[in-house]
């Protein structure tokens, strides 16, 4: 009976600590639901002072309106002191105040000290994903002819530009990534320059005296692209401040064309080789200058002499009424210089500029050289073109574009062969400082070039249709062949890549001859050259003679294709060329 009785009692001391467990649970719940004091009578203050539409609060809520202010002010001491707070350029007080001032990309920044030179505007965009590459936005190859689905470029993110109002002067922090390998390449990189570019554009304000041009100050370690900010519009320099005027009408035209090679700058009429370029709308915004030419160079040697007179007499037959200038040393002797002018160039005579890091007596060793076209400042334009290149449809309609504007080659970069360049003395002497730090991927010009200019605009490959059969099949040989050989012509350039025609027999490609040559072999092309050549005077032809140490190669050659065994057999032709006789 005393057990029994025992039992209830246990079961109620259960109980009463469930209760208890419960109640604690409930007030551990609500201290930690609780709104801290000074906020809870903020938010009552407020909702009788709207309920009773008040417009003065009692003794009480001043003390606490004086908290409240007092924990923001903390807080924003704290948050400035993990801003980076940098000295102002000094130039920034020459330009005034009542400034509407944007700021790209300056989070992080201590801002606080351009506001008195006039209202803070704080432009945002979303970042470029990282999964972007930069080969997507400069593909090695993309569908010209839009045989399948054409091209498309990769969307960059940018603001929204109409959410924002017009601007006097743009701040912007560029990131750098040098000196990693390919930090020229960086995608991010790109999108910063051109979210200023396109800002500048688009929210900037234009004005014909020098007060109201459009400002830009850069913050960075690194130069801002000059493909976009041209190396003569850098106004100051302070450190990594870099401060600019640009050129409105070019930079339009830059942010108009594609954000990167993926697509043409020059769309066509259709899609079929012989149609006709559709220039109607970077025609109509562009003016063309009669401050434009055509330019090729020459120097150490007389080797490429012949494919000068070629290339400027096909230039001609164009009916292009541009000046055609020709850049060359005292290594082409007088003679010589009196057929290349009457093939057509006036003549600029300049120093050889040498490459440091090519080896003495290479063929690379003063390739540099073609530098010296950026100092044609006499013209805001120059085509060059390569002289081992003949054109044959006039290609005028490339003045319209900007530097740099060229053909693709390999991987991300373009070829050098032709391309749309604009003089300046102060674009020469930054190559010059920069010689020794660049590496150029061929250690010639070409690879050069893409180092500063990683930022292009793709012309048809057809432009420079270059002379090579990468791939080897038959489908590829057949359908360059067409076109080398079509007439009237459906290419605008042909370049002749390997072996050139004027130092072979004109029986045949002597490319053939040569193992590692062949690729650039087509006794297509090669017949379209010895055209060319056979029209022209007599006196101009006598540059194209072969000497007596080539006759021996060309020999040579034919002799170890013979034991090579090549199915072709070009080297069993019988070679009726004269100037083997002579």
């Amino acid at each position: 009976m005393m057990i029994m009785k025992s039992l209830p009692s246990k079961t109620l001391i259960i109980k009463i600590n469930l209760v208890f467990l419960a109640c604690f649970l409930v007030a551990y719940g609500a201290l930690l639901l609780r709104p801290s004091t000074s906020v809870y009578h903020e938010y009552a203050a407020s909702l009788v002072c709207s309920l009773r539409e008040c417009h003065h609060k009692g003794e009480g809520g001043i003390k606490m309106k004086a908290v409240l202010e007092e924990r923001l002010v903390v807080n924003e001491a704290k948050a400035e002191k993990k801003m980076v707070k940098r000295e102002k350029p000094s130039f920034l007080n020459e330009m005034g105040r009542g400034m509407k001032i944007g700021m790209v990309n300056m989070e992080g920044e201590d801002i606080s000290e351009w506001k008195i030179h006039g209202q803070i505007i704080k432009v945002k965009f979303e970042k470029v994903s990282k999964l972007l590459e930069w080969k997507e936005l400069f593909p090695e190859w993309i569908d010209e002819e839009e045989e399948m689905d054409g091209t498309e470029c990769p969307e960059i993110p940018m603001p929204d530009f109409n959410s924002y109002s017009y601007m006097d002067m743009l701040v912007v922090k560029l990131p750098c990534k040098y000196p990693e390998e390919g930090w020229g390449r960086d995608v991010y990189r790109l999108q910063v320059n051109l979210v200023a570019a396109n800002l500048a554009v688009k929210r900037g304000k234009r004005g014909w005296n020098n007060g109201n041009k459009m400002k830009i100050v850069f913050l960075s370690k690194c130069r801002p692209m000059v493909e976009m900010f041209r190396c003569d519009e850098l106004k100051k320099r302070e450190g990594n401040w870099w401060y600019y005027e640009p050129n409105m009408d070019k930079l339009t035209q830059k942010v108009s064309l594609p954000v990167g090679s993926c697509t043409l700058a020059l769309p066509l009429w259709g899609k079929e080789i012989n149609e006709v370029y559709d220039i109607s709308n970077i025609e109509s915004s562009t003016k063309i200058s009669r401050r434009e030419a055509y330019a090729t160079v020459l120097h150490s040697s007389e080797t490429y002499v012949c494919g000068a007179i070629t290339l400027a007499q096909s230039l001609l037959r164009t009916g292009t009424k541009r000046d055609i200038i020709l850049l060359l040393d005292r290594s082409i002797s007088k003679p010589k210089r009196a057929a290349l002018i009457k093939a057509g160039w006036k003549l600029r005579f300049m120093k050889r500029i040498r490459n440091p890091k090519a080896e003495k007596n290479t063929y690379n060793e003063y390739n540099y050289s073609k530098f010296r076209l950026w100092q044609l400042t006499d013209y805001e334009k120059i085509i060059f073109i390569d002289a081992d290149i003949i054109v044959q449809r006039n290609i005028d309609l490339l003045f319209h574009f900007p530097q740099m504007t060229a053909t693709g080659n390999d991987a991300s970069i373009f070829n050098s062969g032709i391309m749309v360049i604009e003089p300046s003395n102060c674009t020469f002497n930054m190559f010059m400082q920069r010689t020794k730090e660049i590496i150029s991927y061929n250690g010639g010009d070409q690879g050069f070039l893409n180092e500063v200019f990683v930022w292009w605009h793709r012309l048809p490959r057809r432009v420079n249709f270059l002379k090579n059969f990468w791939s080897n099949n038959s489908n590829e040989v057949s359908v360059k062949n067409q076109l080398f050989g079509a007439d009237p012509p459906k290419v605008y350039a042909i370049h002749y890549l390997g072996l050139k025609p004027w130092v072979c027999y004109r029986d045949y490609d002597c490319n053939w001859d040569i193992g590692d040559q062949r690729v650039y072999a087509s006794d297509v092309a090669h017949r379209t050259w010895w055209k060319l050549h056979d029209s022209m005077d007599e006196s101009l032809q006598k540059c194209c003679m072969l000497t007596k140490q080539r006759k021996i190669e060309l020999e040579w050659d034919r002799k170890l294709a013979g034991k090579m065994g090549f199915k072709d057999e070009h080297w069993r032709i019988n070679v009726t060329d004269p100037r083997k006789f002579t």
